[in-house]
């Protein structure tokens, strides 16, 4: 593929926050702590400090990939990522990402490759360390409507299912009809088939979807080294049950995250998240309710289930699986955990972790470096063709179809369709007219000024007339940007954030990885436009 690159301010598609955070703008210096370059990277290392206990660590990721092992004896599994997650020179540069299934939209699959390719940009920079690149599960999320459906070629593919409780324990019994949905979108050409039997053994082995995701995002990514972590486990909650206990009874997350929010506010910044009193739930199987202070005790909303401070702290001690974190708690319980350096998400994500630096300075936890994940554009071979002979520059793309029909027709009409000519023109009569007008009555400046606009407004509809009706002379030609803009911007929304990656794998198969993996630059913040 061919790679063009713009500026994600180009495209109009992110937040005013997220680009002034990647130009340095000093109004957020104090949300974050090192900046997305090889020399924050430098500072971070020099004063790292990991809370992860590295042997369980190591232990709870071999169990979870022995799950895969059990079911398909001849899968590839990272086990040498994972050892060196033992070695106190390795860390880890994570994503995450919630059970979409199928992957969801193709963003999903730009996430992890953004993490891979940063590990090895960081390991030409600092070669006597080890980077790990890490899928992080939100298998604790509870949101199934935002997870049960993804759209592919045009379709969307349901997965319908009265959930209830952690997606990530959901069982896969009830997916069937969806798979095979999924699966006759795929058809049968290219890569059809290798791709139809990883999702068939995902989701017809697997009982539970976290085992089912693990499985197949380590088909597509165990190659480059990736390790897929599932954090619901006892082992890696006791290491965070001292946090837990302390936020639940204090609320200092509520009170940190609160106080930043509002400077985030002045500063016009779209919050992402507000923090609860309490940002933890309770969580047992087909049971994720949230904790809440009610008359001196600990509820679970929507149960009779109730604690005592003392009886919350005992509880914690016994069993710290049943507690989970929520939105605004998972980021400290990930940087608890893992030895990690990075977190990369898209836009959304970037804003809401600005959120959460007080709270990590509470805890004297390291706040990551935050890396906006690489975002694409892929272009099939005659997508490619037919926007070539339209003569317009990549960057055009992300205009509107009407505004690139406009400028297509001024640009190869025999007519001479634009009238700015005659607007400069008006501007000249009309300057002289409010001087003659001014000598006379300076109140008639004003009246003067009223009769231009209206005429400027009037030029300004019989251009647009003019465009319409050479249009007209154009249809077949235009129609083709309508065919493009609909291809590449589904329902006026960017490609990644929609369309499933299933049709691009089946068309080039592992290639697509290892070309987004080749184009894509982690430090370099552009967005993609890859042309086949």
């Amino acid at each position: 593929m061919d790679a063009n690159c713009i500026s994600y301010k180009e495209t109009g598609y992110f937040s005013q926050t997220v680009i002034d955070y990647l130009d340095n703008q000093p109004d957020l210096r104090s949300f974050y702590s090192y900046r997305p370059d090889l020399k924050g990277f430098a500072e971070l290392l020099e004063n790292k400090k990991v809370t992860a206990n590295r042997d369980v660590l190591v232990q709870v990721l071999t169990e979870q990939y022995n799950t895969i092992k059990a079911v398909d004896a001849s899968a590839v599994i990272p086990s040498e990522a994972i050892n060196l997650l033992g070695s106190e020179n390795t860390y880890t540069i994570t994503t995450g990402h919630q059970l979409n299934i199928f992957t969801g939209p193709l963003y999903f699959i730009y996430k992890i490759v953004t993490a891979i390719k940063l590990c090895r940009t960081l390991k030409d920079a600092f070669p006597d360390k080890n980077f790990i690149p890490v899928y992080w599960m939100a298998s604790e999320d509870h949101d199934f409507p935002e997870i049960n459906y993804t759209n592919i070629g045009g379709k969307k593919v349901q997965w319908q299912f009265d959930a209830a409780g952690a997606t990530g324990r959901l069982a896969t019994k009830s997916i069937r009809d969806a798979l095979n949905q999924y699966k006759g979108v795929l058809g049968l050409s290219g890569y059809a088939t290798e791709l139809s039997e990883l999702v068939e053994t995902a989701y017809c082995k697997f009982e539970k979807l976290a085992d089912a995701t693990r499985y197949l995002v380590n088909a597509l990514f165990s190659r480059y080294g990736l390790a897929i972590i599932d954090a619901d486990d006892a082992r890696l909650k006791r290491i965070f049950a001292p946090v837990m206990a302390q936020d639940i009874i204090e609320q200092n997350s509520f009170k940190n995250i609160s106080a930043t929010n509002e400077l985030l506010q002045k500063l016009h910044a779209h919050i992402q998240v507000n923090p609860r009193e309490i940002n933890f739930f309770y969580l047992t199987d087909n049971l994720r309710e949230r904790i809440v202070l009610e008359k001196g005790r600990y509820c679970v909303l929507n149960t009779d289930i109730s604690f005592s401070a003392e009886e919350l702290y005992q509880e914690i001690e016994d069993h710290p699986e049943r507690f989970s974190p929520n939105v605004v708690m998972r980021p400290l319980y990930q940087e608890y955990i893992l030895p990690n350096l990075a977190y990369i998400g898209g836009g959304g994500e970037l804003v809401y972790w600005l959120e959460l630096k007080s709270n990590f300075d509470y805890y004297q936890v390291n706040f990551p470096i935050l890396i906006l994940r690489n975002s694409a554009l892929v272009m099939r071979r005659e997508t490619t063709s037919k926007f070539a002979k339209l003569d317009f520059s990549p960057a055009c793309l992300f205009k509107g179809a009407e505004e690139l029909k406009a400028a297509w027709v001024k640009r190869h009409s025999q007519h001479h369709l634009s009238l700015e000519q005659e607007r400069e023109e008006l501007q000249s009569i009309f300057e002289r007219l409010k001087h003659r007008s001014y000598k006379i009555d300076p109140t008639l400046a004003d009246s003067t000024e009223a009769v231009q606009s209206r005429l400027k407004h009037a030029i300004d509809r019989l251009e647009k007339k003019l465009i319409r009706a050479e249009k007209r002379n154009y249809a077949t030609r235009l129609e083709q940007i309508d065919h493009i803009k609909n291809e590449l911007f589904p329902k006026n929304s960017l490609q990644e954030r929609t369309e499933n990656f299933g049709l691009l794998y089946v068309k080039w198969g592992r290639t697509f990885i290892d070309e987004l993996i080749r184009n894509f630059n982690p430090l370099d913040f552009k967005f993609t436009i890859l042309a086949e």
